[in-house]
């Protein structure tokens, strides 16, 4: 067996990794069927019929509530391996932990002040798709 330098096995994870998406999405591109038949362009409802439109409208506010969640959730995990090594990691990785929650609570304060955290909102005819229709209070 050969031995690569130290980083070379990760730059190879790396490249297979990024190279076998493309190939996957190259082979099905290659191999899916053309035709757009009008059951392709209907919405799929558990094998009964579509009844009406299937464009349904929602609030934009789904999506910020989601964004805000995904960015901070994902985040939550960083510091947790953080933890696990911080006696081996030094002086160095105690000063940027509070620098990474400093950026959180700017991303935080900022999501606020663009009012993305608050859910009713005086216009409520702000929704995503075909046509808007006012909130039924």
């Amino acid at each position: 067996m050969f031995s690569l330098p130290k980083y070379e096995s990760f730059r190879i994870f790396l490249l297979i990794s990024g190279f076998i998406p493309v190939l996957a999405f190259s082979i099905s591109g290659l191999l899916a069927p053309i035709g757009k038949r009008p059951e392709k362009l209907t919405s799929y409802e558990s094998g009964i019929e579509p009844m009406g439109d299937a464009w349904i409208q929602f609030q934009i506010r789904y999506y910020m509530f989601a964004l805000v969640f995904v960015v901070f959730d994902v985040e939550t995990v960083f510091p947790y391996p953080w933890a696990t090594g911080f006696n081996e990691l030094g002086v160095s990785a105690f000063a940027e932990v509070p620098i990474f929650v400093s950026i959180l609570i700017v991303g935080l304060v900022y999501a606020w002040r663009k009012g993305a955290l608050e859910w009713s909102q005086q216009d409520s005819r702000v929704m995503v798709g075909i046509t808007t229709i006012p909130r039924i209070h």
